[in-house]
């Protein structure tokens, strides 16, 4: 019998039921320690002291939400790591461009004349090949047309006058009187007012048009269409074409406009196309430098064009460095009355013996070695 027995009080069982609580208690922090341990060597960080107490105090909740950490912890990059990837990526896209090395003097004289050698070149491939070879020079080689027209844009500075800023003056006088009045500018039957723009550059001509047109109001307004040609879409006018095929339908067009543009060997196949493509009545407009024309007047190249079906209007040589002219297509009664007034005086068959000199002429050599001389810039 154990030593101070007490009725209804067992020792022993007591004991045990104290051990076992003792033991239950021992063996939770033991299994939350060891899952502890098995999160910092997961994820290589300590738990803080906060969850340490936490955890003492309620071990499912602290477990809960080390858990759910863990989670996000694998698939969330931490906010550090975030951070420090937006300022990378900050720093490289607003990180300033290296300026560019200033040129010397000399350098930018040399590079200027480097410059002004590949326009000259250029010029001169144009001048003295067909239409057909500039257009293939261009489409193999685009970025010639752009270096051309920025030495074309330099040349232009030192002129008096460019001849497209005339034509478009012309546009506006001349639309100040009605479409198809004299004086007025010629227009189709519904009175628009059509213009083809042959080797157009950069389509100034059509801008600038353009722009005319916006600021016309109301009932004065002309309606005014201009297609743009030349060997490249240098901008969205701009419609590439050999200029002796043009995509437009016959007798289309009013007013059909070479300004600098007659620049190929067989330029006389831009003027036929001009003529099919032009209204009766319609009118030519062309610009040329002075010094291409070898009788230095350019009565010889209006005979050519008379030729070619057009008859002369005017020859404007104000200019210091250009001629322009003026040509306009005849009718059919017109074209049949000049015939019968030359057979009255016994011209027509001399005139039509002219014409077939003319063409034998031009089938021997082209015309742009003779009639229009290229235009060629001295080397240096």
């Amino acid at each position: 019998m154990p030593l101070f027995e007490v009725k209804g009080w067992n020792v022993n069982a007591t004991k045990v039921v104290e051990d076992t609580g003792a033991s239950k208690s021992l063996k939770k922090k033991e299994k939350r320690e060891k899952r502890r341990r098995e999160r910092e060597e997961a994820t290589g960080t300590s738990r803080s002291k906060k969850s340490k107490v936490e955890a003492e105090e309620d071990g499912t909740t602290a477990d809960a939400a080390t858990d759910d950490n863990e989670t996000q912890s694998e698939t969330k990059p931490s906010k550090k790591s975030k951070k420090a990837k937006d300022s990378d990526e900050s720093a490289s896209t607003q990180a300033p461009a290296p300026a560019p090395a200033k040129l010397t003097p000399l350098q930018q004289k040399m590079l200027a004349k480097l410059s002004g050698s590949r326009f000259r070149w250029i010029n001169e491939q144009l001048y003295t090949t067909t239409s057909e070879a500039a257009l293939d020079l261009i489409t193999k080689q685009p970025e010639l047309f752009e270096e051309y027209h920025t030495g074309f844009r330099e040349q232009v500075k030192s002129w008096p006058e460019n001849p497209v800023e005339v034509f478009v003056n012309q546009v506006k006088s001349r639309a100040k009187k009605p479409v198809n009045a004299p004086g007025g500018l010629p227009g189709m039957a519904n009175k628009e007012v059509v213009i083809a723009d042959m080797g157009c550059g950069e389509a100034q001509l059509a801008q600038d048009v353009a722009k005319f047109v916006r600021q016309q109001k109301g009932k004065r307004r002309t309606n005014i269409t201009v297609h743009s040609f030349d060997l490249k879409k240098q901008n969205k006018y701009i419609t590439v074409a050999d200029i002796k095929n043009v995509p437009l339908e016959d007798e289309s067009c009013s007013i059909v406009v070479f300004s600098l543009a007659l620049m190929g060997t067989n330029f006389l196949d831009f003027i036929n196309e001009a003529h099919r493509i032009l209204a009766p009545r319609g009118e030519l407009w062309i610009a040329e430098i002075k010094s291409r024309f070898a009788d230095d007047n350019g009565d010889e190249f209006v005979e050519a064009l008379k030729h070619q079906g057009f008859f002369h209007k005017h020859t404007d040589n104000d200019n210091k460095m250009f001629t322009r002219f003026e040509f306009f297509k005849p009718s059919a009664d017109i074209v049949a009355e000049r015939e019968a007034r030359l057979q009255r005086k016994k011209k027509f068959i001399e005139r039509e013996s002219d014409k077939e000199e003319f063409d034998k002429k031009r089938q021997q050599r082209p015309e742009g070695e003779w009639l229009l001389k290229p235009c060629i810039y001295k080397r240096r």
